[in-house]
């Protein structure tokens, strides 16, 4: 059966709408051909996701998002999402959008690593813009 968890560490949050958002996840693995096995997001603070990018990245900078995927099948996803909420944030307020829009944008883009999408590369970053918008309009809050 597959399943989405969501906890936070370091950070006090709880995501909105969970059901609808489950739906959602699902909806963009389905629609690349995958199938859902278990996935956990983690809310955190932008130290303890530094943290871990300095443990197991080695790098020595702040990011919005790590994506592990912990799956040994093909075509099957089974992952962890680490979000840095203090980063989603910071984000949103320099795109001049609202803090969820940024957070839901994070979400498919964390998703979409595991579904195989990179963005490393001028051309693999568009790809992955046009990805990340083509899940949001999927979203029927």
């Amino acid at each position: 059966m597959s399943s989405i968890s969501y906890f936070s560490e370091g950070v006090i949050f709880k995501l909105p709408q969970k059901k609808v958002i489950n739906c959602w996840i699902k909806d963009i693995i389905s629609g690349e051909g995958f199938h859902l096995e278990h996935l956990n997001f983690i809310f955190c603070s932008d130290d303890y996701l530094l943290q871990m990018n300095q443990q197991y990245l080695f790098h020595d900078f702040y990011t919005d998002i790590i994506t592990f995927n912990t799956s040994d099948l093909p075509q099957v996803i089974e992952g962890e999402i680490f979000i840095s909420i203090d980063r989603v944030q910071e984000n949103a307020s320099s795109h001049n959008v609202i803090t969820i829009s940024e957070l839901y944008r994070v979400m498919a883009h964390g998703v979409l690593h595991l579904l195989g999408y990179d963005d490393h590369g001028e051309d693999k970053v568009l790809i992955m813009r046009r990805k990340e918008d083509s899940c949001l309009s999927l979203l029927q809050l």
